[in-house]
């Protein structure tokens, strides 16, 4: 009997497809898997991640000072308030003397320093961004946004974020000075996985008048144990003593997936068109189901009698989303409408609704991708960027809000909402209006990929002309028109 051979990494992802297949219809096992493998790794931001550099700018009596900067190289995926957690695990007993542009949420059990207490004494500090207006002999470069950190393909200039830290009992050289261990970083929830830390050339720091640059302090020292081959590094010799790589700048590389902020989708997407009366809703249960046991309570209708005093409530800040009660139960809706077709453009009209109750969105961002993209004409009240992650292929746009104008969402209820409508340019060789063509083939909220309606509940060209082409729909319809009138006047 001839049997299926399956490379062995593979051989469980295939046998839990297979398995699947058989428990649910095609458009099913489409929507799962394009949920599942579409996080792991974003085909449309490849290269994104948040870069974390690590600089000693200074050496003091019993430490060091180090400026520790993050850069979000993420093109559409920001954070936003309360805003970023950054922590770490000391390689020795290191303590925190002093921060600029920052702090630590702990400052630990410092009882065995009697006069001079330090800023944080534990071993693993969690630092925060300093709010805005905080007073400027505490502020350093790009701090104190409230831990807000840009998409950079949005703003790039508020896509870095520094703060400045006075390490102590680190030793007094860089032969003593040991890489910190275990990064995290959190959004303020979790989705980031950072790698450890990783030398790299000094950063250069540019004065306030731009007439002078220093760098960091990056020499670098190998030290060898009787078992290893020693080397001469940095033009510095060193004796046979236990090895460890030591350096004064280092870079840890943060990665986001949106499996490990959320098991559930955030978002999911809707369909109508003028040339079919189906509205096609997200899937039900798209971020989950009102009947769930595990969490009751995690939707309120937007009738309720009791809807104010549970948005005032104290934990309206709460992390978790309280979204109206919904077939989809998801936070946030985008809705693709085909409005117009004229003779060389179709119009599409984009509706973004928020549904929770709990949390307005500020600097939001779309990221839609479609074929026709690379014929986008005009966009109304909203920003737009090309982000072409295939290179020539002109098919993913970047959208998000006018600042001052909408580029605030806010909380579930009549204002709740953004829109803007889209014209397209057409292309004969490739536009129509059949088999679904004229809707996204994925978008993202806020870096997050929203649930698709499967393609084949895509609303379809009239079955009376299954085969009309889209840019001739029109004159028919005025000869139909037409030919009504001149009966009712016969």
């Amino acid at each position: 009997m001839a049997r299926l051979a399956f490379p062995r990494p593979c051989a469980a992802a295939a046998l839990l497809v297979a398995a699947l297949s058989c428990l649910m219809t095609s458009s099913d096992v489409s929507q799962t898997f394009s949920w599942y493998f579409a996080d792991a790794y974003d085909p449309l931001d490849p290269n994104g991640n948040i870069t974390i550099k690590w600089d000693v700018v200074q050496w003091t009596a019993d430490g060091y000072v180090a400026v520790v900067s993050l850069y979000n190289y993420q093109q559409y995926r920001h954070i936003q308030a309360p805003g970023w957690k950054l922590g770490w695990v000391w390689a020795k007993k290191e303590i925190i003397w002093a921060m600029s542009g920052g702090q630590s949420t702990e400052q630990g059990d410092c009882s065995k320093f009697k006069s001079n207490i330090p800023h944080c004494c534990k071993r693993d500090p969690e630092i925060v961004d300093l709010l805005p207006g905080t007073p400027y002999n505490m502020q350093i470069a790009n701090c104190c946004k409230g831990g807000v950190l840009s998409a950079w393909a949005q703003d790039p200039e508020n896509a870095v974020a520094s703060f400045q830290v006075s390490v102590g009992q680190a030793g007094t050289t860089n032969k003593t000075v040991r890489v910190p261990k275990n990064f995290t970083l959190k959004s303020p929830g979790p989705g980031y996985t950072c790698g450890p830390a990783k030398l790299v050339k000094p950063t250069k720091f540019a004065s306030q008048d731009g007439r002078r640059t220093t760098q960091a302090h990056s020499k670098i020292i190998l030290l060898c144990s009787t078992h290893s081959t020693c080397k001469n590094i940095s033009r510095i010799s060193v004796k046979l003593i236990p090895c460890f790589l030591y350096a004064v700048t280092w870079n840890v590389t943060c990665t986001y997936s949106q499996i490990v902020a959320q098991r559930s989708p955030t978002c999911c997407v809707s369909l109508s068109s003028f040339y079919n009366d189906t509205i096609v809703n997200c899937p039900t249960c798209s971020c989950g189901c009102q009947n769930n046991s595990t969490a009751p309570g995690s939707c309120v209708e937007g009738n309720s009698p009791y809807l104010a005093s549970v948005v005032n409530d104290p934990q309206k800040n709460s992390l978790a989303p309280l979204v109206q009660c919904t077939s989809h139960m998801c936070p946030i809706r985008i809705h693709w409408h085909v409005k117009v077709n004229y003779k060389e453009y179709w119009r599409v009209k984009i509706t973004v609704t928020n549904f929770n109750y709990r949390m307005n969105y500020s600097q939001w961002n779309l990221v839609i991708q479609h074929p026709n993209f690379n014929n986008l004409t005009t966009i109304f009240s909203f920003n737009y960027k090309s982000l072409n992650p295939y290179g020539p292929i002109n098919d993913t746009a970047m959208l998000w809000g006018i600042k001052y104008y909408n580029d605030l969402l806010m909380t579930a209820g009549p204002n709740g909402n953004v829109q803007s409508e889209l014209l397209f340019r057409k292309e004969p060789s490739e536009f129509t209006f059949q088999k679904g063509w004229a809707f996204p083939r994925r978008v993202y909220f806020n870096g997050d990929n929203c649930v698709m309606p499967p393609p084949d509940s895509y609303p379809w060209l009239p079955n009376a002309s299954p085969r009309l082409s889209a840019s001739l729909l029109l004159p028919f319809v005025a000869v139909w028109a037409a030919s009504a009138v001149l009966l009712l006047h016969a």
